[in-house]
């Protein structure tokens, strides 16, 4: 009896000590949590800095990224894919995820960008049109190149250029390396670019302005989590961090 008793409370031990590792583990709501947040990967350097800020103030939650093109991440969410918020550039895109009620949280503008000392004087999109100005624009499937389509027609300025980059460092490296003597790019891709290349404002920018929105993603089981993140993309913080990049904040 004393050897059945010693057994049975030595299973009771291990099944008390199973419990504690259990909880510890996250099994019983108790453990640590993953917000997955699918975002255009313009957002990189920016939502990656949030999302240090976003762990800090909300100990056992880690933020787990997956940057890329926002039309290709719209239709992994379309099919299922395992995310809880979606950051797009563009409305279509968002729109394409089916994700509801997007917040607008910034906007990017375009911008000529010129190797540094502009040595071919590029002051304005009409200058893009001028005898020997080599020009490296966007393919429009792209943002930078969508957006470049609308600045020129609505400046009424037909541009011939040296090629059609996947994307917008491809085209700032044309102008980097002395390829190109102007590209059209957003304001956000000048900046990443570290002082590379230097950037012309466009009165025409108004007109090819890209908005990022922000959703929750429908499904998700940590709505109060996606919540609290939308909260600090909006916050003073996060306006902060967006105007850094070169992004115009939004609030509203």
């Amino acid at each position: 009896m004393h050897r059945v008793g010693g057994i049975l409370r030595a299973v009771s031990s291990a099944l008390a000590l199973a419990s504690v590792l259990l909880a510890a583990t996250g099994c019983g709501g108790g453990g640590r949590q993953t917000l997955t947040v699918f975002a255009d990967s313009s957002l990189a350097a920016t939502f990656g800095s949030l999302g240090r800020t976003f762990e800090a103030a909300h100990p056992g939650v880690a933020v787990r990224f997956e940057f890329g093109g926002s039309g290709a991440l719209a239709q992994r969410i379309a099919r299922g894919a395992p995310a809880d918020l979606f950051a797009a550039a563009g409305a279509a895109a968002m729109r394409g995820s089916g994700a509801p009620g997007p917040r607008v949280f910034a906007r990017d503008s375009l911008q000529i960008a010129v190797p540094k000392g502009n040595p071919a004087h590029v002051a304005s999109l009409k200058d893009l049109t001028a005898p020997g100005v080599r020009v490296a624009l966007c393919a429009e499937s792209a943002p930078c190149g969508a957006g470049a389509r609308t600045a020129l027609a609505a400046a009424g300025v037909t541009v011939t250029p040296i090629g059609r980059e996947p994307d917008a460092a491809k085209a700032l490296a044309k102008v980097r390396l002395g390829e190109a003597d102007a590209a059209l790019v957003y304001r956000t891709d000048v900046r990443a670019a570290a002082g590379a290349v230097e950037g012309v404002d466009l009165p025409a920018a108004a007109d090819a302005v890209e908005d990022y929105l922000i959703a929750t993603v429908p499904g998700t089981e940590r709505l109060a989590l996606t919540r609290e993140f939308v909260d600090l993309v909006l916050s003073n913080e996060g306006r902060k961090v967006l105007g850094t990049a070169g992004f115009t904040p939004v609030t509203g």
